[in-house]
């Protein structure tokens, strides 16, 4: 049976990848975007066109009261919301010693509060009704150091803790928590990376490739399965063997 799905940052990268699959899986899936609304309506009509149902918004998740409006819109299309996918994300990447902060606050705001955001607005629905399932987008960056990004990094790392905290706060209400630590996947914002520098990252990566938005997505796919259940409160990372 198919669930109803909310994520957030639908309309392009590892989002819409996920949109996408959870879609063919007969899910019916509310996603919002920023800015992207080309991209958010092609998803929207390729879903139709395939027998799916998706709904887009347009909203900055980064401030409180347009996410609790995104959850609004979102309740009013899907009815009961089944699973929560906090996936929005950005990078402005820029050694500490130079970087303004006005982009410290932008890629916070975005990418940690607006977790919170979106997770506060839903998390009295799921706790009400002992019911629901937290799926949270971190990064392995949030888990090893990278040069350069000080903001993404902590950001990224906030949301590991937010993850295993709440995990422990709703555990006891059947209310899953997990994160999705993606490394180098093929993006495009890992497009944008030059090709020397590509070949040098390849070389720290096991796998010595860069992953896929379907191997993440795939992941996702299982964790909003029941067979993940039993799983809460743990970091998984997506990585080729990165923090192995």
């Amino acid at each position: 049976m198919g669930k109803k799905i909310v994520l957030t940052g639908g309309a392009r990268g590892i989002g819409r990848a996920v949109v996408e699959n959870l879609a063919s899986e007969g899910h019916e899936i509310a996603f919002n975007y920023k800015a992207s609304k080309d991209d958010a309506d092609q998803i929207v009509r390729k879903i139709a066109d395939n027998n799916g149902t998706a709904f887009a918004f347009q909203s900055d998740i980064s401030d409180y009261e347009q996410a609790g409006e995104f959850i609004k819109n979102a309740k009013e299309q899907l009815g009961d919301i089944d699973v929560l996918i906090n996936n929005a994300g950005i990078t402005r990447d820029k050694s500490l010693f130079i970087m303004p902060s006005e982009e410290w606050n932008e890629v916070i705001n975005t990418n940690l509060n607006g977790c919170f955001n979106v997770t506060r607005h839903l998390i009295g629905f799921f706790m009400k009704n002992k019911k629901g399932n937290i799926i949270n987008v971190s990064s392995v960056s949030g888990i090893v150091g990278v040069a350069g990004q000080t903001n993404y990094c902590a950001s990224k790392a906030g949301i590991i803790g937010f993850t295993r905290s709440l995990a422990r706060e709703v555990a006891k209400l059947q209310i899953p928590v997990n994160c999705v630590a993606p490394g180098y996947i093929e993006t495009d914002m890992t497009a944008k990376i030059p090709e020397k520098h590509r070949k040098e990252l390849k070389k720290m990566i096991p796998m010595q490739r860069f992953g896929s938005v379907a191997e993440v997505a795939d992941l996702i796919s299982f964790l909003v399965s029941d067979k993940a259940g039993y799983i809460t409160g743990h970091v998984f990372a997506v990585d080729g063997g990165m923090t192995a």
